[in-house]
């Protein structure tokens, strides 16, 4: 790559700096695209690979692939851990990469409120290892109460608490209920997999709170009717590997389970913070970057923050949630204004986020559509949700095998990707299950799942 062009390092390959790198294709900068990892995730579709019904990569696509035709564009794998701006260089470990321009697109991670001791009993859903790990819970959860009698312990087994009545967690309840209720019926010979306990547990009055309240109601009374048990304005005290604890009106619920997961709150990345010493940047409670109207920070036109870790706002003063489109487009307008500096052009307006609405499935045939002129929910609003995520999907190919599998997984009801993975699945499948008496568990027949 020439080293007489602008030189332009973005740090992470999600939605916003994939946007961001793409944008600048035919541009005269040399690009270099730096993630941890060395894909590009679709993460509105994790939860589906966390109940079977997509595999990972399905749902991922190597960033080498996406930007293979982008000439001035190069991927390197890495864990940026400090960033020189005396120097304009980033660092990966020992190795430093110069910049001209740099863009931080880091993103955010799961938040437990000032318990992380939580984190190793109910796994957020950010990553392709996190949906495994549910994957793994869920499906070894049906598994152990196959092989244990004991009524409490497999009552225990088949409870499963989703923290947090947001998009993901109401379509992490519908998608575990249509599991139990329909991919796993008749698949056990000792207990039946719909007795399994759902609950969704929100802080609000509500679940999907930014919603409409009307549409909201709708998405309660479908999970109702879906058997998940709905409680709103309800509190997490504490979370155990065999119970939770939960607070409404004063009262404090103990919900034994084994199973739990979170879906309640993130935290920007750790480099914002770096960035934040670096460049005397403030950070909001969610330890994103407070950034200027065009995205940069306060004293370093050069350095830019989008997507999750960028704590930007709407005109009135409200932030920007931090979803996909808002990530897409701030990744396409940074690019943009560094081109238009380039050029000599009049800067460009403040960033502007076209929200075009919001949507959540909650399962089967049912969702929610709020396009602010047009509200909706049902079957249609489920269709609208299908071909939008399928759109947003980076390949084609990843487009087509969703599709067909979707498809699928609609006339058979069968979720294909039911696989349990590590080692931690056989040391559960080969013991008791917590507070399970020996001498209550089935006979040394059934030790081994695959016995059957």
């Amino acid at each position: 790559m020439s080293t007489s062009l602008h030189r332009v390092v973005i740090v992470g390959g999600g939605f916003a700096g994939l946007n961001a790198a793409q944008k600048f294709k035919g541009a005269p900068v040399e690009v270099t695209l730096i993630d941890k990892r060395n894909f590009h995730l679709f993460q509105p579709l994790l939860y589906q690979v966390a109940t079977g019904a997509l595999s990972p990569a399905n749902i991922a696509a190597p960033l080498r692939a996406v930007l293979k035709k982008q000439r001035n564009c190069r991927v390197l794998l890495g864990d940026v851990s400090g960033v020189d701006l005396p120097n304009k260089q980033v660092l990966i470990g020992e190795e430093r990469i110069g910049f001209d321009s740099l863009i931080v697109a880091a993103g955010a991670g799961n938040f437990y409120f000032g318990h992380p001791e939580w984190e190793k009993h109910a796994p957020g859903l950010k990553t392709i290892e996190e949906a495994t790990d549910i994957r793994r819970r869920v499906l070894t959860a049906f598994e152990a109460a196959e092989r244990f009698s004991n009524p409490a312990a497999r009552a225990r087994l088949l409870t499963f608490v989703i923290v947090g009545g947001g998009p993901t967690g109401v379509e992490m309840a519908g998608a575990i209920s249509e599991l139990a209720r329909h991919t796993l019926r008749q698949n056990f010979r000792n207990f039946d997999p719909t007795s399994a306990r759902i609950l969704l547990v929100e802080g609000n009055e509500r679940v999907l709170p930014p919603f409409p309240e009307k549409l909201s109601t709708r998405a309660t009374q479908v999970l109702w009717k879906m058997g998940v048990e709905v409680r709103t304005s309800s509190h997490v005290k504490d979370i155990q590997a065999d119970h939770v604890l939960i607070e409404r009106n004063g009262n404090v619920e103990r919900i034994d389970t084994n199973t739990v997961m979170w879906a309640a709150g993130v935290r920007a990345s750790p480099l914002g913070k770096l960035i934040a010493d670096a460049t005397g940047a403030t950070l909001d409670r969610g330890g994103r970057v407070v950034v200027e109207p065009d995205l940069s920070i306060a004293g370093h036109p050069n350095l830019f923050v989008v997507g999750d870790l960028a704590a930007a706002k709407f005109p009135d003063g409200k932030p920007l949630p931090g979803v996909a489109p808002v990530a897409m487009q701030q990744g396409k307008y940074v690019a943009n204004v560094i081109i238009r500096r380039l050029e000599g052009n009049t800067p460009a307006e403040p960033f502007r986020y076209w929200d075009k609405g919001s949507m959540a499935t909650i399962g089967r045939n049912a969702a929610v559509v709020d396009l602010y002129w047009f509200r909706f929910s049902g079957w249609f609003a489920w269709m609208t949700w299908l071909f939008v995520h399928i759109m947003y999907l980076v390949h084609f190919q990843n487009r087509l095998l969703v599709l067909m599998q979707w498809f699928w997984n609609y006339v058979t009801r069968n979720r294909a990707a039911r696989l349990i993975t590590g080692e931690e699945a056989v040391r559960t499948l080969t013991g008791s299950p917590p507070n399970e008496v020996s001498a209550t568990s089935d006979p040394p027949h059934a030790k081994t799942a695959a016995s059957c």
